[in-house]
């Protein structure tokens, strides 16, 4: 298996475990035993092992040698295990003192405050070593008895963008130069590629719990998701024609059909297949289509992200957050900043293809790049890192944010499938979400 194996894993489906509900429900009640005291540091990730043994060797060691007093334990949980994992450790108060987590998954805890808040931690001289919007990531308001306030919960560690890669054949034969950098393009490009080729444009899945992608695409074609209170702010004009825009794409045929049911995965073996012209996936997974699409590979070239108007671009993010029920709380942001820090990104970043999140570590990687040959695969990072002065987090960090996914997807699927009106599916939408925060 590739190193990037995990790492793909950031840019498809960040979904919640089924057992989010009952166990959130327990973590203030629960008083299981703590974990027993020790100079042992637990520290959890997602799917590194085995293929960054040596790199966790070296900064581990590195960390130890500095800090006297602290033994560090690695422990590497796969994807789809994490979640529950987590969940139940939190419950029970033996979670591990840093866990490996994205923003999305985090910020349900967040909202329960099972996370050390980092906001008065973190100075502002470190915090300012970050890049702001994705600090930002791993910000939320926080409400306990009617007081709220801004907490951080989260240190940004690694990062992807993702962009446009595209086969150039059928492009040509489409009589597309270039591929399609906006909306409004893409949907015109759909309509060549399949009247001269017979093949779809792209794949982009509508699965609930799968990607967040055209969730994405509401907001960069300029809808606001949910306001300064929390309910819906899609049932406006530019809601509704990004709804359109999707329900016109489907039943003019211009999507594959399992659109409906298949994640972002199928996306991926459709363009290796030669089947679709465009992929919107990260730059990791050029090592993919190389390996097992040579053909494919060697027609195709690499392009910014889909945008809208607003010129948005999106950034998916993984960051480091600590158990507030840590009794090593201290030592555990120092691993952690240790962790983030500028020079050990900038090492993690280029052993596993991924983005740094320092500004200092991207600057340094995008001069690096420039010095590597201009394949494919250097072609693909270079485009993704320039993406990230403008990039940022475009689905709002806020309790439920599955929910609003799901209810936005099922809402538009039924549009799509001429169930209900454009119009019906936005205000039902809009209705089931505004009532789920009213209770």
């Amino acid at each position: 298996m590739q190193k990037i194996t995990s790492i793909t894993k950031l840019s498809t489906k960040l979904s919640l475990c089924l057992l989010l509900g009952m166990i959130l429900g327990g973590i203030s009640g629960c008083n299981p035993q703590k974990k027993a005291n020790s100079n042992q540091l637990e520290f959890w990730t997602m799917q590194l092992k085995p293929n960054f043994d040596q790199y966790f060797a070296g900064i581990n060691q590195t960390f130890e040698e500095q800090n006297k007093t602290v033994k560090l334990r690695w422990i590497d949980v796969s994807w789809s295990a994490m979640e529950n994992k987590i969940l139940t450790s939190i419950s029970a108060k033996t979670a591990p003192d840093v866990v490996n987590l994205n923003p999305k998954f985090a910020s349900q805890l967040a909202t329960r405050n099972a996370w050390l808040d980092l906001e008065s931690s973190v100075t502002p001289e470190v915090k300012a070593t970050y890049l702001p919007k994705i600090w930002q990531a791993s910000t939320i308001e926080v409400c306990q008895e009617s007081k709220c306030n801004q907490q951080t919960f989260g240190l940004p560690w690694y990062l992807t963008t993702t962009i446009t890669i595209y086969n150039q054949e059928l492009l040509t034969a489409a009589n597309l130069t270039q591929a399609p950098q906006t909306y409004v393009e893409l949907a015109q490009a759909a309509q060549k590629i399949k009247a001269q080729t017979g093949k779809y444009a792209f794949f982009i899945s509508f699965v609930p719990n799968d990607s967040a992608d055209v969730l994405e695409s509401l907001v960069k074609m300029g809808v606001n998701l949910i306001d300064e209170s929390g309910k819906a702010a899609f049932n406006t004009p530019e809601g509704k024609a990004a709804f359109q825009y999707w329900v016109d794409l489907y039943q003019q045929q211009l999507l594959p059909p399992d659109v409906l049911t298949q994640g972002h995965r199928r996306g991926v073996e459709l363009y290796q297949a030669g089947e679709i012209a465009l992929l919107s996936s990260g730059a990791e997974f050029i090592d993919s289509i190389n390996n097992n699409a040579p053909t494919v590979a060697q027609v195709s070239a690499v392009a910014p992200q889909i945008t809208g108007e607003n010129e948005k671009k999106s950034v998916a993010v993984m960051n480091l957050v600590i158990p507030r029920d840590s009794d090593k709380s201290v030592e555990a942001l120092k691993y952690a900043l240790f962790v983030t820090n500028t020079k050990n990104q900038l090492a993690f970043a280029q052993e596993s293809n991924v983005l740094p999140s320092t500004t200092e570590a991207v600057e340094q990687y995008i001069k690096n790049i420039e010095q590597q040959p201009n394949s494919l695969k250097e072609q693909a990072k270079k485009v993704s890192a320039r993406q990230l002065e403008d990039a940022e987090i475009l689905i709002p960090v806020t309790k439920n944010v599955h929910i609003l996914q799901k209810t936005i997807y099922e809402n538009l699927q039924a549009a799509m499938l001429k169930e209900k009106s454009v119009d019906q599916a936005v205000q039902d939408a809009a209705e089931e979400w505004n009532s789920l925060k009213d209770n």
